[in-house]
């Protein structure tokens, strides 16, 4: 009996279907495309099409950029093709790229080609920047055999951000996020093992806009606690940490003898955990643990430093009592940064013009992380990142005395070398207040937690007995 569907027409017979199966994919795809750029903003929509200009014209624009090989080698299927015997045209290779975009430009990755590297695609970083009318390019190392080229059509700097902090503890304690870079590049700095933080800046660039972003990210965690010495107020209502001084275990304004109090407070605290991280933790250094609501991180900020450590000239007794607090503040603080590494504490330092006079220099150049928003002077620049800003001029902080670059912050990032220019977000004042309110219960004085662990083990460094 004759076969009615023989193999054939039963394959050619599936071919109106199987076409229109890839119809609605495409037309699927096309719907999916149109409404993602529809719902989009009118920066994101620039970037679609940047992005799509970048795909349609690469395989045209790698060649006259030298970003291409030559292959002279035949593959075998043309060995094979090759009937008359007539030299092979070589192949010219270029490398794939993946294009995604943002608002504000594109993010391609290319692998690369023998003889087309890392080196060759910094090289015409410049030109892929004109092509593709970008403001700037940077190209870095994605993975082995592969570049991240990334393209910024609008300068992100000069878009001021907000930060809505969500209320949730942050997944790495002491990461501290701090905005997007000059690529549009999310930075943070890890603070792990970081004794100090020095913070400088003309007055109204951003300084206690940064601190309040910290503040509204870790207040969530038991395992961080505050303390804020604040030398522009005399009470805590009267300046910037009104809210926040309830998620706060200790709060000072600008006397200098309430000031050494707290510090002379932190410092036996670090010397009574110094005594006992080993009996309670089972480590040298809290930090092979980790912070922990019964051992947590103590961040002490010291906000306008150069009220606590100026020196007072003058030979009456009241100017004598004032200079002599200043250099006993002085040498507790460097007592903090220099030994409370190990044991917990972190302190942040934020002041207008780091020179010596404001932070004094056993104190600043043991701090290992630094920020400067707006400079006036090139010593004042110097002064808060070290001399080696003098060889990186695009990203010096005289260079952010524009108002446009309120919020901007250059720094010196742990993970690359020179220096990064940074947009630091603002926090709505009703958020962070809410944060602040929702977390103070978390509160708690360091110094009571370690003594309910201790118990009558701490009698001989209580805090509360020590002379005034």
């Amino acid at each position: 009996m004759k076969d009615p569907n023989p193999p054939a027409e039963g394959i050619f017979g599936h071919v109106p279907l199987v076409a229109a199966l890839a119809l609605a994919v495409l037309v699927g795809w096309m719907v999916w495309w149109v409404v993602r750029y529809v719902r989009a903003d009118a920066m994101t929509r620039q970037s679609i099409r940047q992005a799509i200009r970048v795909r349609w014209g690469w395989k045209r624009l790698a060649p006259m950029l030298k970003l291409s090989a030559t292959d002279k080698t035949p593959t075998a299927l043309a060995s094979l093709a090759n009937t008359n015997g007539k030299p092979i045209k070589p192949r010219v290779l270029t490398p794939s790229l993946k294009v995604k975009h943002d608002a504000y430009g594109v993010i391609a990755r290319a692998q690369c080609l023998p003889g087309v590297g890392l080196q060759q695609f910094q090289k015409a970083g410049p030109h892929l920047a004109d092509a593709w009318r970008c403001t700037r390019v940077a190209v870095t190392q994605d993975s082995p055999g592969q570049v991240l080229i990334r393209g910024v059509r609008l300068d992100p700097l000069k878009f001021p951000t907000e930060h809505h902090p969500t209320g949730e503890p942050p997944e790495e304690t002491a990461r501290w996020d701090l905005g997007l870079d000059e690529y549009a590049q999310p930075v943070s700095v890890n603070l792990t093992q970081v004794p100090g933080v020095t913070v400088a800046g003309l007055p109204g660039f951003g300084k206690t806009s940064l601190i309040n972003r910290l503040l509204s990210d870790w207040a969530p965690s038991p395992a961080v606690q505050f303390a804020c010495a604040d030398g522009k107020v005399s009470a805590a209502y009267e300046g910037d940490y009104a809210d926040w001084v309830q998620r706060m275990f200790a709060f000072v304004g600008d006397d200098l003898e309430e000031a050494n109090k707290l510090f002379r407070l932190l410092v036996e605290l670090r010397r009574a955990r110094s005594a006992s991280v080993r009996h309670v933790l089972g480590v040298k250094s809290m930090w092979d643990v980790g912070p922990s609501e019964s051992w947590p991180l103590v961040v002490l900020i010291v906000d306008e430093a150069h009220t606590y450590f100026r020196d007072h000239k003058g030979s009456d007794q009241q100017t004598k009592k004032l200079a002599a607090l200043a250099a006993e503040n002085a040498r507790l603080v460097e007592d903090l940064v220099k030994k409370g590494r190990s044991v917990g504490l972190l302190v942040i330092l934020t002041t207008q013009k780091s020179t010596g006079d404001a932070i004094p220099t056993f104190i600043r150049d043991v701090c290992p992380v630094g920020l400067s928003f707006a400079q006036k002077t090139a010593e004042a620049a110097v002064a808060a990142l070290g001399d080696e800003i003098r060889e990186w001029p695009d990203a010096n902080p005289i260079n952010l005395q524009d108002p446009t670059y309120v919020g901007v912050a250059s720094m010196n990032h742990q993970s690359q070398p020179g220096f990064t220019r940074i947009r630091t977000p603002y926090v709505p004042d009703a958020e962070a207040a809410r944060i602040a309110e929702e977390t103070a219960d978390l509160t708690a004085d360091p110094y009571a937690l370690l003594e309910a662990v201790l118990g009558p083990r701490t009698a001989d460094v209580d805090l509360r007995k020590l002379d005034a």
